[in-house]
């Protein structure tokens, strides 16, 4: 009894010693993430303190430090300018993979309420559409910048009158405002070193800070607005003040081999409105098309722009430039590659469900969502559509459904309905002439499972934007079942739909097959709001089927490629790390085989060899990474691929679950369906506050039509019921199919 109770001690050291080298990766990752924003917060103040003198002796101390030397004014800029960026992204990968990929460790929520600067909406009804806490700091951030910028530079383009040859008030006014168009360049290159860094899919700075792509958008959106007008003002202030001198026409054609290129300055700068005038919601929503051909001439306007200012004032933006770069040649790899569709079926209501194979190794969140391509409908459009399935429905294929809501996605519908009548009159092996071709981008999406992280859910969909909760849903069900982290237990789901033909997009989710007797284990309501009729159908309680017959195209082999930023974190991070050593190496030897010996000075084409240097260590560099990748995840991908028959078992099991009806409404759970009615948020959530008196995980995905009045009327119930101090996480999206 005494030597057991003496080794209760070194049993309990052990164990505390393993809990503490559990917790010195998160330790060691917390540290990082501190560093990470250390660096962001003084590269941020660099810029505000720029345009007082004490920045512009600190630019001027940078630049004389590195004449002289191998990069010269070039390598002084990317140190102000570019290095913090690829600092911190180079600490966002190491912080990635010390998190490491296995099951999401999952915390209690607190005991109390908590009020979250990341996720708490302030604004709604205005012209940035659903706005956090923090995302209005950092518009009211970005708008004291513009605006101490703006009169610092101005005070000193008054003191610089004195140092030119002026006489008469015209030529001084004219001076001025070429000086003032001058600064506003300066100032809309500071915000073009922000622009493409939300717009970068896969960027491993969106994955260390979790934010991912769909929301980070809107940042690239306020930036391009913003962007734009500042390089709209900087060219209209020279064109005016060139023609209160007499040489509009002889400055606009002009191109310096020494100093600042004008002609290129004006092809970028017509490329970019061309973009931001069909990119206004009002042309975008009408010709979406117009607006996403017109954007592919963002390569003109970088590649002119470089031209037009050379190569050591381009690099001020070169760091978010290049990791754009970098995401979309590893876009384009991914891209490439044909998938195949397991099943196709058509619901009355106008929605399709396309079932899609992928490797077992590539893994997503429940929140995730593709980039889709139909070859046979257009071999440039790119649609985004959430996963409707869980990463635990299979590890071969994930679904996703389709609301038919335009031109593309209606196109799509006719040729399944076409193809199923092929089907249904020879046998599908022997059916050649006709068939549907896919290509895949992503998956993309949250990095953490917030869905798994709260004991409370609140889940708010309009029309289609129900398709990220059945995968949530299923989830949920399937963590449960298999016994894994999961602490979400009660559930609200609130659907308002037009009409009840939609309905049958819950028979997607076989609760019952999951998770058997899940109702002990979870508390699960859904509130279904049909706007469009104020009563029952006289087919009520008939659950509508899906179109038969649907069709199944079969396994070919064919899997979505893992050759995706968002995937792997050690080789899409060994890909950044290694492009961008190729960066800094094609610019040294450039230099010393190229530019030095032969005295090359013109800045344009400094310039334009810089954007070589960047396209030649992607091409070089990445794609090195890129084709071991490939490598890799072909032999990973093998040892995990079922034999054969497997595989036929595996898929014509789903297809034949997919054809089965099933009833939503029969599952053992709570399902009131409201006729003619929407939803009363201010009580929902007040009587959900109430009863939970705890944290609360508020998602709501919109499908267009219902974001004017959901955002209204969500944001009135949450204002109201924040006197309460009942606050809640909310993540918030907006869906569209076409």
């Amino acid at each position: 009894m005494g030597e057991l109770s003496s080794q209760e001690p070194l049993l309990l050291k052990k164990e505390n010693e393993f809990n503490y080298l559990k917790k010195i990766p998160l330790l060691v990752s917390s540290t990082i993430k501190g560093i990470m924003w250390a660096i962001f917060i003084a590269w941020a103040a660099f810029f505000f303190v720029l345009p007082t003198e004490f920045g512009r002796e600190l630019q001027h101390k940078t630049i004389r430090a590195t004449n002289g030397t191998l990069f010269g004014t070039t390598g002084s800029t990317f140190l102000l300018f570019s290095f913090p960026v690829f600092m911190i992204a180079f600490l966002g990968i190491i912080r990635l993979v010390l998190s490491g990929e296995d099951e999401p460790q999952v915390k209690k929520t607190a005991k109390g309420p908590k009020f979250r600067l990341w996720t708490f909406p302030v604004l709604v009804d205005g012209p940035f559409g659903v706005v956090t806490a923090t995302e209005m700091i950092g518009v009211i951030l970005f708008s004291v910048y513009i605006v101490w910028a703006v009169i610092m530079y101005t005070i000193q383009n008054v003191d610089l009158l004195s140092l030119f040859d002026a006489h008469g008030m015209k030529e001084k006014s004219a001076l001025l405002l070429e000086l003032t168009g001058l600064r506003f360049g300066f100032i809309g290159l500071i915000c073009l070193a922000f622009l493409f860094l939300p717009v970068a899919r896969g960027s491993v700075l969106l994955r260390a800070i979790d934010i991912p792509f769909e929301h980070a958008t809107r940042y690239h959106v306020w930036l391009g607005h913003l962007t734009m007008a500042l390089f709209t003002l900087h060219g209209l202030f020279y064109v005016i003040g060139w023609a209160m001198r007499g040489r509009l026409v002889e400055e606009l054609v002009d191109w310096k081999n020494v100093g600042v290129a004008n002609l290129p300055g004006v092809i970028s700068l017509a490329a970019g409105l061309l973009m931001w005038v069909t990119s206004l919601p009002g042309l975008r929503r009408k010709n979406f098309e117009l607006f996403f051909y017109t954007h592919q001439l963002y390569v003109v306007f970088v590649v002119f722009l470089a031209l037009h200012v050379g190569d050591f004032i381009f690099m001020m933006a070169g760091a978010g430039i290049f990791l754009f770069m970098l995401d979309r040649f590893l876009r384009f790899f991914q891209s490439r590659k044909t998938v195949d569709i397991l099943s196709a079926t058509c619901f009355p209501c106008g929605t399709v469900e396309l079932v899609i194979s992928k490797p077992a190794n590539l893994d997503y969140n429940a929140l995730g969502w593709i980039f889709l391509q139909i070859r046979e409908l257009s071999w440039l459009q790119w649609h985004p559509f959430s996963v409707s399935s869980s990463p635990l429905d299979g590890k071969q294929h994930l679904a996703i459904l389709i609301k038919v809501l335009g031109d593309w996605t209606e196109k799509l519908k006719g040729n399944i309905l076409n193809l199923s009548v092929e089907q249904s009159e020879t046998e599908p092996l022997l059916q050649h002439n006709r068939k549907i071709t896919a290509s895949v981008e992503g998956p993309y999406g949250h990095e953490s499972p917030y869905h798994l992280t709260y004991e409370n859910l609140i889940l708010v969909a309009g029309g289609i934007g129900i398709s990220p909760f059945l995968a949530i849903l299923s989830d949920i069900l399937h963590h449960i079942n298999d016994g894994k982290p999961c602490l979400s237990r009660n559930i609200l789901i609130v659907w308002a739909i037009k009409n009840s033909d939609e309905l049958p997009l819950l028979d997607t989710v076989d609760m019952e097959a999951i998770c058997p007797l899940f109702s002990d284990k979870l508390n699960l309501e859904l509130q279904t709001f049909v706007t469009r009729e104020s009563q029952p159908p006289l087919e009520e309680g008939k659950t509508p089927k899906a179109m038969q017959p649907s069709i199944s195209p079969g396994f070919k082999g064919c899997r979505m490629s893992g050759l995706v930023g968002t995937g792997n974190i050690v080789w899409s991070g060994l890909y950044v790390v290694v492009s961008t050593i190729g960066l800094v190496i094609t610019t040294a030897s450039l230099n010393i085989f190229y530019v030095n010996p032969f005295n090359v000075y013109y800045w344009w084409y400094k310039g334009l060899l810089l954007i070589g240097c960047m396209a030649a260590s992607i091409l070089i560099f990445g794609g090195l990474v890129i084709a071991l990748w490939h490598l890799w995840e072909r032999k990973t991908s093998s040892k995990e691929e079922p034999e054969d028959d497997t595989k036929k078992v595996d898929i014509l099991q789903h297809q034949n679950e997919a054809s089965l009806p099933k009833s939503f409404g029969e599952a053992r759970f709570v399902n009131n369906i409201r006729y003619g009615q929407r939803p009363d948020f201010q009580g929902i959530f007040g009587t959900r506050f109430e009863l939970y008196k705890v944290d609360i995980l508020l998602f709501c995905f919109l499908e267009d039509m219902f974001n004017f009045f959901f955002c209204r009327d969500i944001w009135i119930a949450c204002k109201e019921l924040g006197k309460c101090r009942y606050w809640c996480d909310c993540v918030w999206s907006s869906y569209s199919s076409d």
